[in-house]
């Protein structure tokens, strides 16, 4: 009898059940906990959505004040926590300072030790709370700044730009940096995801789950793409100079990053909002190149190849209006992913089992040992 070939990748193949996201990618959409992304973005905030994430509803008016003044009132860094940042070499790539940031604020968490569910609930909030003051933290250290205090009266997303400038964001920055973490926020069982899931199967902890989720996203080929794209878009530098540009590309077989999706048929939902946001800020920010050249980046892609944009490739010049540090890119998704992460995490832990596959062998079967001096 044959054994079938195995699915590489995993591609299609489902290994669990869970009531956090789901995707349709035929249809191109995206729900947490049954809200349609699009109703989320329109109605909602990001402590909203993380709120959902973890509870399963979404919160009345009081719990999400409550919510809220928890959060802020986790942000700031452990004193300990900012030397060691202070300490690490200042050309380290930030998702290593942020793997080993999280690493550190685990060691240094009041509930450590203390495996209930409250107790992991409380630690998912701060590190909800904390790991975008460490990814704002970092980028003010390397660059030989003194970090700027987190701001207890403003949100979550718009606080991070505040922290990474020290100027309080435009609000149609603060609205944008907003609904990129709500995008950014869960996205199923994805290789980051399935990573935090592995390691939390084996009764590890959560800090132990969610460095495993840094360390998978940190890969190009799932949370550094947008670094990528924009790293494009600069090479091809002016608008009247992209359509040869990527049709020079695709000729040669280079690899466009920014589009394609292994779930996606249909248009990523994630992308319709990002290609909106990156053209009202290029337009408030006097740069609406980055846009224009994105959008004709779009058109050839979709003419030669019959490729979508996804999440990453708007991402890419919504981030770089604002001003943020390429390098940042991929950090900040973690900043925002960590909502999601979490609730799968405390989804496994709550009725858990082991995660061990196996894999179809084709390797030899009658190897002969022969002694050392024989070889």
């Amino acid at each position: 009898m044959t054994t079938p070939a195995p699915n590489t990748g995993l591609e299609d193949v489902v290994v669990s059940t869970s009531e956090i996201c789901f995707i349709d990618g035929d249809q191109g959409r995206l729900l947490y906990r049954g809200f349609d992304i699009h109703d989320l973005v329109a109605h909602a905030s990001f402590e909203e959505t993380a709120y959902l994430l973890w509870h399963g509803k979404l919160p009345t008016r009081s719990e999400l004040d409550r919510f809220t003044k928890q959060l802020a009132a986790s942000r700031r860094l452990p004193s300990k926590v900012v030397g060691v940042l202070r300490g690490l070499p200042k050309k380290a790539d930030p998702m290593d300072v942020v793997r080993t940031g999280v690493s550190v604020l685990g060691l240094y968490d009041p509930d450590g030790g203390d495996e209930s569910r409250e107790a992991n609930l409380r630690k998912a909030l701060r590190i909800q709370a904390q790991v975008p003051t460490l990814v704002a933290t970092w980028a003010r250290l390397r660059k030989g700044k003194a970090p700027v205090p987190p701001s207890p009266r403003l949100g979550l997303a718009e606080n991070f730009l505040y922290m990474l400038s020290g100027r309080r964001p435009t609000p149609l920055a603060a609205k944008a940096m907003d609904t990129a973490f709500m995008l950014h926020a869960d996205h199923e069982l994805n290789a980051s995801t399935f990573a935090g899931r592995v390691t939390v199967a084996t009764l590890s902890d959560i800090y132990s789950g969610v460095v495993s989720g840094i360390g998978a996203l940190k890969g190009p080929l799932h949370g550094g793409a947008n670094v990528g794209v924009i790293r494009m878009l600069l090479e091809i530098g002016e608008v009247d100079r992209a359509e040869a540009w990527i049709k020079s590309a695709l000729a040669q077989k280079k690899r466009i990053m920014g589009f394609g999706h292994r779930v996606y048929h249909a248009e990523d939902p994630r992308a319709t909002h990002l290609r909106r946001l990156s053209e009202a800020l290029g337009r408030e920010a006097g740069q609406l190149k980055w846009y224009e050249m994105s959008r004709i980046v779009e058109r050839v892609v979709k003419e030669q190849k019959g490729l979508n944009p996804n999440v990453d490739f708007y991402s890419a010049s919504t981030y770089y209006v604002m001003g943020i540090d390429p390098e940042l890119y991929t950090p900040i998704f973690v900043g925002s992913r960590v909502s999601g992460w979490t609730a799968h995490i405390l989804e496994q832990q709550a009725n858990n089992r082991l995660i061990r596959p196996r894999a179809e062998y084709t390797g030899a079967r009658q190897a002969t040992y022969v002694p050392i001096d024989r070889r």
